[in-house]
């Protein structure tokens, strides 16, 4: 298995989630991937380089949170692309920069 590096930096309204994989991955990689647990109680911003499928496992795996969102810097932001709350809404762009 491919170790997928994965850091936490806790916001107060959102956990950003940023991954690096030192090398290639298959989706046999999947299998017993433990990616960080976060509050459910708050959001999640996804970042890093890394193919679709991964992206679309880790978006289930954290479907339980107020939000999901990808890092874009194209947009300056994170792009929220599920939400579970009124107050977060797909296709919205959350701006912010990395510190």
């Amino acid at each position: 298995m491919t170790e997928i590096i994965f850091n936490v930096n806790e916001e107060d309204d959102y956990s950003i989630i940023s991954f690096v994989i030192p090398r290639v991955i298959s989706p046999e990689d999947l299998v017993g991937l433990s990616p960080p647990k976060v509050d459910g109680g708050k959001g999640v911003i996804l970042s890093g380089r890394g193919p679709i499928w991964l992206y679309c496992f880790l978006t289930h795996f954290y479907h339980s949170t107020t939000f999901i969102a990808t890092y874009d810097p194209r947009f300056g932001g994170a792009v929220i692309v599920e939400s579970h709350h009124e107050k977060y809404f797909v296709g919205t762009t959350l701006e912010f920069g990395y510190k």
